[in-house]
């Protein structure tokens, strides 16, 4: 029978603590022609409380291979992280006390007549999700702060991006519903790209982050962030049993 290394949504133990914001993500060069980000020492065994591994290398820009207890794993960075700054996102909204990154100079973002109508017909919910805008005459709006989580985002790229979400929801849309898809779209801007080189103890930051997480084995899309092979499974691939 075929294999399906896909796990289970479900099948991913996870612990309880307290909510941790995710560490920063440096931009690394990869040497000329280099794949594989390797460590400079043996790196440690896997422990079984870690049920995604240990971080080994970095495959073409996007993919994570970890090493576990009992097989391995593949990540894909990208959705995994957008789906963890999505978590954030939707537990501060929920909590009401979203973090909120206020610019030190308010960006001002020339925008369509009907993009900025959109927008300050949602600016209520946008305010809840942590992004602050008025308007400045004419067709522009003002964005005054951007909730922390999202870091350095590009902030008119985010408004462009949110005012073309807007006509797609129901008009009846339940405010939670609505609020979740404006807060899925923000955390698309600021979530760590394909061929974004990763050191090994960051890509171990995001891995203990996704087990923290509950429902970071998808993204936002619905797709796995990451599969699983056993041991068993690697041998029967190569015809070993």
């Amino acid at each position: 029978a075929p294999l399906d290394p896909r796990p289970s949504l479900h099948s991913l133990p996870v612990p309880h603590p307290q909510p941790v914001a995710m560490p920063g993500f440096a931009e690394i060069a990869p040497p000329a022609g280099r794949i594989w980000e390797t460590p400079a020492e043996a790196p440690s065994a896997p422990k079984a409380d870690h049920p995604l591994g240990v971080a080994r290398a970095q495959i073409h820009g996007n993919w994570i291979l970890a090493e576990t207890a009992e097989g391995l794993v593949l990540v894909d960075q990208h959705a995994a992280h957008e789906r963890l700054v999505y978590e954030r996102l939707k537990r501060e909204a929920r909590s009401g006390r979203v973090v909120v990154q206020p610019l030190l100079v308010p960006l001002v973002v020339d925008l369509g007549p009907a993009d900025a109508e959109r927008l300050m017909a949602a600016a209520g919910d946008l305010a809840q999700a942590g992004l602050e805008i008025e308007p400045f005459g004419g067709t522009a709006l003002l964005l005054r702060a951007m909730p922390a989580a999202l870091g350095a985002a590009d902030g008119a790229a985010l408004l462009r991006d949110l005012a073309a979400l807007l006509p797609e929801r129901p008009a009846d849309e339940a405010l939670e519903t609505r609020l979740d898809a404006l807060l899925a779209r923000m955390a698309c801007h600021h979530s760590v790209r394909a061929g974004r080189r990763l050191r090994l103890e960051e890509m171990d930051a995001l891995l203990r982050e996704m087990e923290r997480t509950p429902g970071a084995g998808a993204c936002n899309h619905g797709r796995p962030t990451f599969v699983s092979l056993s041991l068993r499974d690697i041998e029967r691939l190569f015809g070993r049993r």
